[in-house]
């Protein structure tokens, strides 16, 4: 019998494939990526950890399986040291200001991939939670163990691609793999569905966040995304 990672990575997989071969991906270990597509990204990558972060404080908070408690704990102590201290030296680097941050509206599919994993946590369960943060860190392993043997050119592409490649990164995400699997054997059917959707539509969002970058993805006219550029962002939580 299949276990939920195996279940989900396979009918996630045409996402997955669809990352590894994404034009952002390949162009970013070839050093040919456009810098302004880089600079978007890591504006809008900003935002997404930020509620990452939290998201994972708020599973371990509402959680009473003390193993998840842990873990999610560790991963968002990881993230502050890892990820966001290393987006703060790209910052540093790009000379990102903060007003530059404040200006720069938040992208439809970012907006939409916080919102689907804070619903995991308002309408799902712990492991439904769980299973939609779970494609972030695995994929963006995977995609670090395949780009590092080549390496970029471009020094600051390289530092990306070296942030999750490793065999500590692997066993990271082994670990959670290995969580996940336990939860979904312990809830009924129906959860279990839950988790495979949760894990499918953040495997979507993950290929569409390349996709959101590379076209520099805009609200349309009129919509929620330009309204937000002219309201005090710390006002509304976002």
């Amino acid at each position: 019998m299949k276990t939920f990672t195996e279940k989900a990575r396979q009918v996630a997989n045409p996402y997955w494939q669809g990352s590894f071969e994404h034009l952002f991906v390949r162009q970013l270990a070839e050093g040919t990526l456009a810098p302004t597509v880089f600079r978007y990204y890591l504006l809008q990558d900003r935002y997404y950890l930020e509620h990452f972060g939290r998201i994972y404080q708020l599973i371990a908070e509402k959680t009473t399986d003390a193993a998840v408690r842990e873990q999610m704990l560790v991963n968002s102590q990881g993230m502050a040291a890892g990820e966001l201290a290393i987006r703060q030296e790209f910052f540093a680097e790009l000379e990102i200001t903060p007003e530059e941050i404040a200006t720069t509206p938040i992208a439809p599919t970012a907006y939409h991939y916080v919102s689907h994993m804070y619903r995991q946590l308002a309408e799902g369960t712990v492991a439904t939670a769980c299973a939609g943060v779970l494609p972030c860190p695995w994929l963006y392993q995977e995609i670090g163990d395949r780009l590092i043997a080549s390496g970029s050119p471009n020094p600051l592409y390289q530092r990306w691609i070296a942030t999750y490649a490793g065999e500590e990164g692997q066993q990271e995400v082994m670990r959670q793999r290995q969580l996940l699997d336990r939860l979904y054997e312990e809830v009924a059917a129906d959860e279990q569905e839950q988790m495979l959707a949760a894990f499918y539509i953040s495997s979507q969002l993950e290929y569409q966040f390349w996709e959101m970058a590379l076209t520099l993805e805009t609200w349309p006219a009129g919509a929620i995304g330009g309204m937000i550029n002219g309201i005090n962002r710390r006002e509304i939580g976002i």
